[in-house]
């Protein structure tokens, strides 16, 4: 029996090859996780497991195009071939439904054959780079340890090429923090047009877990300590008001800031297409390439592991207690400190995987970034103000 669509659309973040990357990122969290699949020797997700995935998938959602996200790891390392039979098996469940993909990608494997593919089936590539060669290089290396910049700018002169769309995402850390409008700049003349800045926090445990993890959940109360390339939170405010500043002096309607975009919604009183600003979030798990299902790619921990498609239908598992739990608890678990402050409204705590600091009354579950946004919200409230009113106006 096929499974009655869900009230709500979900999204699942796919990451076909696991944690399998051609790079050695310095930051990446995501590379510890294939030490939770110590004895998994397939390379990618079975074509058993994709398939029932992209049909379950595809039959859950109400709405009548369904996009699917497919990230790692490097998921281009799956092959050509793959991504083919990806979008073969798409169209074999559609429906009637539109289909849509996005990949997100260090771009540095792309050659002719897969961009014309890409193109041909108008995947919207999301490109990570974090700025010019002094700050992508310094944590952005290969598995032996060379720059990768010149690497992505050529798989990126190949999206440009064949015209595919794309955004930049630029992971914002320690370094390039501190020159905000050099690494905007940048971005914009390498073609940068849709930008994502991902603020980099990330504490490791003093000890290896059990499953070989360091990297630790929000709610971890041991000894931990920050990771060196963590963006300061001032200092992240401050990377945000300045490329704010500017933009809105320069850019409006040229260059497309998640961010700005999102907080407008906010000031709009619309529900932000971004989880991270919204009152409550799980409805964007992931799947490995086993098939496990974890509520979040930031929350792939075995806590938070949900079960396994070959077992339990992936709605079922999107729509348990424990997922709607996890979900809810962003808004449960807010201090009173971010429930009084006057932002809240554009900030809603941001996301669980950072509230691991303390309010000034000592209450736990303060987001480590409160002070770059609480900065950042009231610095940019005249420029809302205005552009609200304006949108309100032409509504």
């Amino acid at each position: 029996m096929n499974p009655i669509p869900t009230a709500h659309p979900f999204h699942v973040l796919a990451n076909p090859v696991g944690s399998l990357c051609n790079l050695d990122c310095k930051y990446c969290y995501y590379l510890e996780k294939e030490r939770l699949y110590p004895k998994l020797q397939s390379r990618t997700m079975s074509l058993d497991v994709l398939e029932r995935f992209i049909a379950e998938y595809i039959q859950a959602q109400p709405n009548d195009e369904v996009n699917f996200l497919w990230q790692g790891g490097e998921p281009t390392l799956a092959g050509l071939d793959y991504f083919q039979q990806i979008v073969t098996l798409q169209r074999k469940h559609a429906a009637g439904k539109k289909i849509s993909n996005a990949l997100q990608t260090n771009a540095t494997l792309l050659d002719e054959r897969f961009c014309e593919f890409l193109a041909k089936e108008r995947f919207l590539l999301g490109v990570s780079v974090d700025g010019p060669e002094r700050f992508h290089d310094s944590l952005r290396r290969s598995k032996g340890d060379s720059p990768t910049l010149s690497d992505t700018l050529r798989g990126l002169t190949l999206i440009k090429q064949f015209q595919i769309e794309f955004n930049l995402l630029c992971v914002v850390h320690r370094d390039n923090a501190l020159h905000p409008l050099e690494v905007y700049e940048y971005l914009k003349s390498i073609g940068g047009r849709y930008l994502q800045f991902i603020p980099l926090v990330e504490r490791q445990e003093t000890q290896v877990s059990d499953e070989g993890l360091q990297l630790v959940l929000p709610t971890f109360q041991g000894k931990s300590q920050m990771m060196p390339w963590s963006v300061r939170p001032t200092d992240y405010g401050q990377f945000l008001i300045s490329i704010f500043d500017y933009w809105f002096r320069e850019d409006v309607g040229k260059v497309f800031v998640q961010l700005f975009d999102v907080t407008l919604e906010n000031w709009l009183g619309l529900e932000p297409a971004l989880c991270l600003f919204r009152t409550t979030c799980g409805n964007a798990v992931a799947i490995e390439k086993n098939g496990d299902i974890y509520s979040c790619d930031h929350f792939v921990f075995p806590e938070n592991h949900l079960g396994n498609i070959n077992e339990v239908p992936l709605q079922s598992l999107v729509l348990s207690e424990v997922q709607r739990n996890f979900g809810n608890a962003k808004q449960s678990s807010l201090p009173r400190q971010c429930r009084d402050c006057d932002v809240y409204f554009a900030c809603k705590g941001e996301c669980p995987k950072n509230r691991f600091d303390f309010t000034q009354d000592g209450e736990s579950g303060l987001n480590y970034l409160c002070q770059a946004y609480l900065a950042f919200f009231r610095h940019v409230r005249p420029a809302m103000n205005q552009m609200a009113a304006a949108v309100s106006v032409q509504r």
